[in-house]
């Protein structure tokens, strides 16, 4: 028998039956507590057993399908990959990618769930008989190191003419005279507890006509008389005396994942799994992985896509919660194509692979308010339907107000059918019409109000201005720009000196301060770069900046705190950024 590594191993930690339907189960392997869980997808996941706020336990918290909610302070993480995806004491921001639990690997195969604690490379998982249904037996804990277990079952006997025919580490294959009859594997919880699992084979083909019911009860009377002579064997003082013999997983795989590379990079790969008709000149993308878990997309996110004719486009993210085993885009033809949407309707196809980033999220959700107004116009909607799809699965009072030119025009009708009630739709207005039913909409501000808005500049413009007219407080009125249309001086130069990295460059005329600032060796993220996604702000220490940005508010670039460094520049002969 050959020894392999406990850590590398595979184990089974669950029946597939513990992972019912919005209940979490606490398995063990390995010293190592672990919360299993099944979405409303199918998808079986199996983290490390804590919230990373306060360590509380999330075996449980609330499974609502598509997410785990902490009981304790309410942060939510995402199906698949376990990142953080709200932060409840902090409703305006976006959680850093870099919260995010542990995850481990999950296979589902014979009515187990099984997972392995080495995260690069894990033995190949044990192959069993599959001939026939596999009919998972119930487990039997036993307090006894998974070594003396083993010991125990070789000599196991059911009462029927099963004859031990393979042994592997930590697994026991019985035949039933030339046909499989069980496989008996031991998870090792921890150094002086197992738990004993059993899958039969063949029972559709082997026991046609013996009930199942009574095979069940068969083993389970014998694996607890298994169980009994050995904790009677070893007895309890032994068993405080033994030592601790299987390794626990390395701390070095306790680390946060490291930051992504700054910049416009793109460090996913995918596969255009479908494109359809998703509205009038929209295309709907659904953007699978190639292997592995997407990072989950949180309400407001988008990705750039770095398409094959050389251009980064952004676009939203449709994703619901929980919806994460591919990214869903909505991409409309723009008459004036620069070579964005004209490449993703014409040239990209199905089984076309793209290059994306990881979600950037500039445009929260905050799901604090007591009602939350969605105001979106055409392509506009997309951010906003993630918004709308999250609040609606969690209960929250919002209405989705859709402007368009006609029914055609509105984007994802599927999903729209979904939200039900909490959709208006505004067609075929002119300019007059639409500041006038935006008039209606945003009437009567009370405390406990949010406002989100998304669409073409002038709409935004016009909604921005009934807002302030409204009594609307500019910090309750979110905005995301497609772009930024505003002309951009770049003529001027200045000096920019950078606090927390002890440089000083200088900006050329024609020059950004985001490129200037690279071209000093420090790393700078970006996306659109254009002054409408806010990925590249800086914090102002000294100086006046000239803000040519769509991205902030007329409050933000009156106290002269912030800059978007991929278009604005400096009335000040110096600027000091924290940078």
């Amino acid at each position: 028998m050959t020894s392999i590594q406990p850590g590398r191993a595979w184990h089974p930690v669950a029946s597939s039956g513990d992972a019912v339907v919005r209940h979490v189960f606490q398995g063990r392997l390995l010293g190592r507590e672990l919360a299993v869980w099944r979405a409303d997808d199918g998808y079986v996941n199996v983290w490390e057993n804590r919230c990373l706020h306060r360590g509380v336990r999330l075996s449980i918290a609330v499974n609502d399908g598509r997410e785990l909610k902490c009981q304790y302070h309410g942060w939510r993480y995402s199906n698949r990959t376990a990142e953080c995806t709200y932060i409840p004491a902090h409703p305006a921001d976006a959680p850093a990618r870099t919260i995010c639990n542990r995850t481990f690997a999950v296979v589902e195969r014979h009515g187990l769930v099984w997972t392995t604690l080495e995260l690069d490379r894990p033995e190949d998982l044990p192959v069993l008989p599959d001939d026939g249904r596999p009919l998972a037996l119930r487990p039997i804990t036993v307090a006894a190191p998974a070594a003396q277990v083993v010991d125990a079952l070789r000599s196991y006997d059911a009462g029927e003419d099963l004859r031990l025919a393979a042994e592997a580490e930590l697994l026991l294959r019985f035949d039933r005279g030339t046909a499989p009859g069980l496989t008996i594997l031991v998870q090792p919880s921890d150094a002086t507890t197992s738990v004993v699992r059993g899958v039969l084979h063949g029972v559709a083909v082997v026991d046609r006509d013996r009930p199942p019911l009574d095979l069940l009860r068969l083993h389970n009377r014998a694996l607890n008389r298994v169980r009994a002579r050995v904790e009677s064997d070893l007895g309890p003082l032994q068993a405080e005396q033994q030592e601790p013999e299987l390794e626990l997983l390395s701390e070095e795989l306790a680390e946060l994942p490291p930051l992504s590379r700054p910049g416009r990079s793109a460090s996913l790969r995918v596969r255009v799994e479908r494109k359809w008709p998703a509205g009038a000149d929209v295309a709907g993308f659904a953007l699978a992985p190639l292997a592995g878990h997407l990072p989950a997309a949180q309400p407001g996110a988008h990705v750039d896509v770095h398409l094959p004719n050389g251009c980064v486009r952004q676009y939203s993210v449709v994703n619901a919660p929980g919806e994460g085993d591919r990214y869903v885009l909505g991409v409309k033809r723009e008459p004036d194509s620069q070579g964005g949407s004209s490449c993703l309707h014409d040239v990209v196809r199905e089984g076309d692979v793209l290059a994306v980033s990881e979600p950037r999220n500039n445009f929260p959700l905050r799901r604090d308010a007591e009602h939350t107004l969605l105001v979106a116009g055409g392509i506009g909607a997309t951010p906003l339907l993630a918004m709308a799809q999250t609040l609606a699965h969690h209960g929250l009072d919002h209405e989705l107000h859709y402007f368009a030119q006609t029914e055609d025009h509105l984007a994802f009708r599927d999903r729209l059918a979904t939200l039900g009630g909490s959709v208006r739709r505004h067609l075929g207005l002119d300019v007059a019409a639409t500041k006038a039913r935006l008039g209606e909409i945003l009437a009567g501000y009370a405390p406990g109000r949010q406002v989100y808005l998304c669409g073409p500049g002038p709409m935004i413009e016009a909604a921005r201005e009934v807002a302030a007219q409204c009594g609307w407080p500019v910090e309750k009125v979110h905005f995301e720009y497609f772009k930024n249309a505003q002309e951009i001086d770049k003529e001027s130069s200045f000096e920019v000196a950078l606090a927390r990295s002890c440089l000083t460059v200088k900006v050329l005329a024609g020059q950004t301060i985001l490129e200037a600032v690279r071209e000093a060796g420090v790393a700078m993220p970006s996306s659109c770069e254009q002054g409408a996604c806010g990925t590249c702000l800086a914090r102002v220490i000294e100086g006046e900046p000239i803000h040519q940005d769509v991205y902030l508010n007329d409050a933000e670039k009156a106290s002269g705190e912030a800059i978007m460094t991929c278009v604005s520049r400096s009335a000040s002969p110096r600027l000091v950024l924290d940078l």
